[in-house]
């Protein structure tokens, strides 16, 4: 009995701490990282400063949170990637969950693209990059040509780009998303061919 009890337990303090991730970063992006106080975020959030203090210490302590809860899913993808066959159906399904795991966390990226300097700081991006350089390497055949490997990054570009440069054009933000994933498939497919054909 008391194992359920426990279960319940756990699942709540990983809601309050997701809360208090979302929250904050819902604060950052209206005010800025800078302008943010733990207390704004407490008050937000409708706890106490040591309600929040049990999860968290500092505002930074969130972000670096945020942004490790954010890169799980994509190691968890490199794993995967890493231990299926070189196939066009692989990469393709790289690119597909990639782009599903970046659309759950447009609000983090918006957040890196608008306070670079925090983001260099606390030295978030650098781990960031050496996950993108791992799906990089699932992505691109070792003997490819350089056009081909330049197709297979410029899919992942392609997939981040959607997340920032197209959110100013007309359209319905689901059929964006979809457009998006077609033009990302479609340069690792080419790329695939490339390598095959030489």
């Amino acid at each position: 009995m008391s194992g359920t009890m426990d279960g319940t337990r756990q699942r709540r303090r990983g809601d309050t701490r997701q809360r208090i991730q979302d929250v904050a970063l819902e604060l950052f992006a209206e005010q800025g990282y800078e302008k943010t106080s733990l207390r704004e975020i407490a008050e937000r959030l409708d706890v106490t400063k040591a309600a929040l203090y049990y999860h968290f210490k500092t505002k930074e302590e969130i972000l670096v949170s945020i942004f490790e809860d954010l890169t799980k899913p994509i190691e968890e993808l490199i794993e995967w990637g890493r231990q299926q066959p070189h196939t066009l159906d692989t990469k393709q399904e790289i690119v597909r969950r990639y782009a599903e795991t970046l659309s759950g966390a447009a609000p983090l990226f918006r957040f890196m693209h608008d306070n670079q300097a925090t983001v260099r700081e606390l030295r978030i991006g650098d781990s960031f990059k050496e996950r993108i350089r791992g799906l990089r390497d699932i992505i691109i055949d070792p003997d490819t040509d350089l056009v081909d490997q330049v197709r297979c990054v410029s899919a992942l570009f392609t997939l981040h780009a959607g997340m920032f440069l197209l959110q100013d054009l007309e359209g319905d933000p689901e059929d964006k998303n979809t457009a998006v994933l077609e033009v990302a498939t479609d340069l690792v497919t080419q790329a695939h061919r490339g390598a095959r054909g030489s």
